[in-house]
C-alpha cells in the first residue's frame, strides 16, 4: 500500500482530518464528541482517528480562538487522565488554522512540540511529518493489531524535531569539513573552504528542489540516482561531468541551447537562472577544480537521512529542515560573536517587519495625491484592507507597494529579508484577491492579463518584491551568497507544479558585499572627475558612469529570459569591472576625507621580549587600510536609491557585541584546524603561542589587531 501524496495535501488543506488519518492508515472514529471543562472555557473534544489505542482529537472552542500555549498544555493534561497517547489539531473557528499539539514525555519532565499549520500553505512541511504517521497494512500482526509502543514511536517520528534537527547541525559541521578537505585544485585553504560552502549552497537548493518533486520527472531520488550512473560510466566523474552539466546548462540554460551530451546526462530539468548557476570567481579563478565522488556520497547518505521541504510559512518552528536551517547553519558555522552574527526566530522577525512595514504602508496610502483620496486616512492595515476601493487598490498595487526599497545593511543569512518579503507578499495578496472579486473592469483586465503571463501568479509577485523591492549589505560574501540562496528558495516554496517555475531574478547587485558602517554616503561628482580623467573616445563623466550602469543593472536584474547564459555572465562580470574601478577611486576619496577629519591609524606592535601585543603607534591612514575597511560606498552601490532620498527602512538586528579582535578567529583564519585541535582555553592559548613565533603569521596578526579600535 503507497500513500497518496496529492489526496493527503487535498485533505490537509480542506482540513478534512477524519479522512486524512484513514488515508494514513488509522481507524475511523468510534467515540462521540466530548465536553472538556479547562479552568473558564469549556472545549469540545472531537474524535478524528485511533489506533492501537492512541487517539486523535480536534479541540475547538465557541469562540473560535485557538488557546495560548499555557492553555493547549492544561487541556493535554486533561485529556491525558483518559488517554495517555494521543495527538491535539487546535482548530479556529473560520476552519483556517491549526495547531497539531503532542507532548514528548523524560522521565518526570514534558516537552510539548506544537506545529502550526494554515490551510493557504502548500502544506509540503506538514506532509512530510505526516508521512511518518503512516502504517503500512504490512506493518499489523496476523489478528490486525499494530502495539501501542509502534504508534507511539510513529508520532514522535513525526512531530518531535529537536532532537532530529540538533544531530543534523552536528553531522553536517563534520560532513562540511570533511567535503572541503576533498577538493583538489584550490591551494589557497580559505578559498576552498569557501568553494565548499559555494558547493553546499548549490546542493542544498537542489535536494530542496528534488524533495518538490521538481527534477526530472519527479524523480524525488535523483542527485543520488545520477551519482550511480555516474559511477557506472566510470570514478570521479559526477563533479566533471554530471554536475558541470547541471550547473552550467541544465538550470543556466533553456532547453534548447542545451548541448545532447548536457541533455543525455541530466534528463529533463527547469531552467532557472538567477546567478545561482552562473560561473563563481573561485570557478573562473581556478579552472582544475576536482571533487572525487566519495565526498558526495557521504554528503548525499547525510542528506538522505533527513526531511526535506520547501515549506516556509508563517509559524513554522526554527528546528525544523526547511529553508530556515541555512540561516542556522550560517549562524552555527561562523564564530557569531566575533563577526556580530545572529540567528533571529521568524516570529521575532516577521513580526519586527510588520510594525515597520506596515506603518510605511499607510503613511504612504494617507498621501493625499489622487483624486477622492484627500483627507482620507487609516489608522492600521487591517482598517485599510477592510476599506479597500478601486482607488485605493490601484495605488497600492501600481504606486506605493513596487516602490518600497527595504534594507537589511547586515542581511546575514537573511532571515530579515525573507520576513520583509511575507509581509509585503501579505498585503499583495489582500488587495490582488480584493481586485480580483471586487475590482472594476480596467483592474480586473489588468489582473487576468498579468495571470495569463504567468503560470503561478504568486511566483510572479514574491519575484518582483524581491527584485524591485529588498536590498541588503554584509561584510561577510558567504553571507550575501546564502541571503540570495533563502530569497530563491522563498521563492520556489510558492510553485506548487514544475511548470509553475519561471527563471530566477538577478540579485547579484541588490545584496553586496561591504563594509556597511564605513564609506561614502554622496559622491562629489567634481571630486571623483578630477581623480578619475578619461580621456579619448571612451571618456565618461561620473553622471555618465552612473548612468550606465543603472542601464546595466536594469538589463541585467530583468534579462533572465532575454539572454543566453553566456551574455548574461558577460554583462554581470561587466557590471563588476565598472564597480571595481568605481571603488578604486571611491576608496582614495574615502581615504583622503579620514585625512580631513584627522583620522588616524593605530598600528599595533609586537612586544618581542615578552611574546605579547606592543603599545599601538598612529599614523596616517594608507589606501591599503581602506581597502582592508571594505568601505561600502551608498552613493555609488545604490545611486538610484540615494537619489531619492535613501531607503524607505531599515530592517535589521542592531549590534549586540563589541567590535573586538578574538585570537580563536584569527586562528581559524591562518589554520582553520588548530580551534578543533585544542579542548580547552588554556590548552589553545599555549598553541596560539607558539603559532605567533612565525614572523609571518605575527606580521598578519599585528595586521588583524590594528584593524580593531582601541
Amino acid at each position: 500500500m503507497s500513500l497518496n501524496i496529492g489526496l493527503l495535501r487535498k485533505h490537509l488543506q480542506g482540513f478534512l482530518f477524519k479522512q486524512l488519518f484513514n488515508e494514513l492508515g488509522w481507524n475511523r472514529p468510534t467515540l462521540p464528541p466530548q465536553m472538556l471543562p479547562v479552568d473558564d472555557q469549556t472545549f469540545t473534544l472531537t474524535q478524528v482517528a485511533e489506533l492501537a489505542g492512541v487517539q486523535v482529537f480536534e479541540v475547538t472552542t465557541p469562540g473560535g480562538q485557538i488557546p495560548d500555549a499555557k492553555t493547549r498544555k492544561k487541556v493535554h493534561t486533561a485529556v491525558a487522565k483518559h488517554y495517555h497517547e494521543h495527538l491535539l489539531i487546535f482548530v479556529d473557528g473560520s476552519r483556517a488554522q491549526s495547531v497539531w499539539y503532542w507532548v514528548r514525555r523524560e522521565g518526570p519532565g514534558s516537552f510539548p512540540r506544537d506545529h502550526f499549520y494554515d490551510k493557504n500553505q502548500s502544506g509540503d512541511l506538514h506532509i512530510s511529518k505526516l508521512q511518518a504517521m503512516f502504517v503500512d497494512v504490512a506493518e499489523f500482526d496476523q489478528e490486525g493489531n499494530v502495539s501501542v509502543v509502534a504508534v507511539a514511536h510513529k508520532l514522535k517520528a513525526a512531530l518531535d524535531v529537536e532532537k532530529t534537527t540538533k544531530r543534523f547541525f552536528r553531522e553536517f559541521a563534520e560532513e562540511r569539513g570533511a567535503f572541503a578537505s576533498q577538493i583538489e585544485g584550490i591551494p589557497n585553504e580559505r578559498e576552498r573552504a569557501w568553494y565548499a560552502s559555494v558547493l553546499l549552497h548549490r546542493l542544498m537548493f537542489i535536494y530542496f528542489l528534488q524533495r518538490k518533486g521538481f527534477l526530472d520527472g519527479g524523480n524525488q531520488n535523483y542527485l543520488q540516482d545520477k551519482l550511480k550512473e555516474s559511477q557506472q560510466r566510470g570514478p570521479n566523474r559526477y563533479y566533471s561531468e554530471f554536475l558541470q552539466a547541471l550547473f552550467f546548462e541544465g538550470f543556466a540554460h533553456p532547453k534548447e541551447d542545451r548541448s545532447p551530451t548536457a541533455q543525455a546526462l541530466i534528463g529533463e530539468i527547469r531552467y532557472l537562472n538567477g546567478g545561482l548557476f552562473l560561473p563563481h570567481p573561485i570557478e573562473q579563478k581556478y579552472a582544475a577544480i576536482r571533487v572525487p565522488d566519495t565526498a558526495f556520497e557521504n554528503l548525499l547518505a547525510l542528506f538522505t537521512r533527513y526531511s526535506w521541504n520547501l515549506d516556509d510559512s508563517p509559524g513554522g518552528k526554527d528546528n525544523e529542515i526547511n529553508p530556515d536551517v541555512l540561516g542556522y547553519i550560517f549562524e552555527k558555522y561562523i564564530n557569531q560573536k566575533a563577526f556580530g552574527a545572529y540567528y533571529t526566530r521568524p516570529e521575532i522577525t516577521e513580526y519586527l517587519c510588520e510594525r515597520t512595514i506596515y506603518p510605511l504602508i499607510l503613511s504612504k496610502v494617507n498621501e493625499p495625491d489622487l483624486p477622492g483620496l484627500p483627507g482620507r486616512r487609516f489608522d492600521s492595515v487591517s482598517e485599510m484592507l477592510m476599506r479597500l476601493d478601486n482607488a485605493l487598490a490601484k495605488k497600492l498595487v501600481f504606486k506605493v507597494l513596487p516602490s518600497l526599497k527595504l534594507l537589511d545593511p547586515a542581511c546575514g543569512s537573511g532571515a530579515f529579508l525573507i520576513a520583509a518579503l511575507k509581509t509585503l507578499l501579505n498585503v499583495y495578496a489582500a488587495v490582488l484577491g480584493w481586485i480580483e472579486a471586487h475590482g472594476n473592469p480596467e483592474l480586473q483586465d489588468w489582473l487576468r492579463r498579468e495571470k495569463g503571463e504567468h503560470p503561478n501568479f504568486f511566483y510572479f509577485v514574491r519575484k518582483r518584491i524581491i527584485t524591485d523591492n529588498l536590498f541588503g549589505v554584509d561584510i561577510m560574501a558567504e553571507a550575501t551568497e546564502i541571503a540570495r540562496l533563502r530569497l530563491f528558495l522563498a521563492l520556489v516554496a510558492s510553485a506548487q507544479r514544475v511548470e509553475d517555475l519561471e527563471p530566477l531574478p538577478n540579485i547579484d547587485f541588490n545584496i553586496l558585499v561591504g563594509n556597511s558602517l564605513i564609506g561614502l554616503l554622496h559622491v562629489d561628482e567634481a571630486e571623483y572627475n578630477k581623480r578619475n580623467p578619461q580621456q579619448g573616445l571612451f571618456s565618461r563623466s561620473y553622471p555618465e558612469l552612473v548612468a550606465e550602469r543603472l542601464r546595466k543593472l536594469e538589463a541585467y536584474r530583468h534579462a533572465a529570459q532575454t539572454l543566453k547564459a553566456e551574455d548574461l555572465r558577460g554583462l554581470r562580470d561587466d557590471i563588476e569591472k565598472d564597480r571595481q574601478e568605481a571603488i578604486r577611486v571611491l576608496n582614495e576619496m574615502l581615504k583622503d576625507e579620514f585625512g580631513r577629519l584627522g583620522i588616524k591609524y593605530e598600528q599595533a606592535t609586537w612586544d618581542e621580549a615578552n611574546n605579547k601585543e606592543g603599545k599601538s603607534k598612529k599614523r596616517a591612514v594608507t589606501t591599503q587600510d581602506i581597502e582592508a575597511l571594505q568601505p561600502f560606498h551608498w552613493g555609488y552601490e545604490f545611486s538610484e536609491v540615494m537619489a531619492q532620498g535613501g531607503f524607505d527602512a531599515i530592517i535589521t538586528n542592531p549590534p549586540w557585541e563589541t567590535f573586538k579582535p578574538i585570537d580563536r578567529e584569527f586562528a581559524s583564519s591562518i589554520t582553520g584546524n588548530l580551534d578543533r585541535r585544542t579542548s580547552n582555553v588554556k590548552e589553545f592559548q599555549s598553541e596560539f603561542h607558539k603559532l605567533l613565533k612565525n614572523p609571518h603569521i605575527r606580521r598578519e596578526y599585528e595586521n588583524y589587531l590594528s584593524s580593531f579600535p582601541t
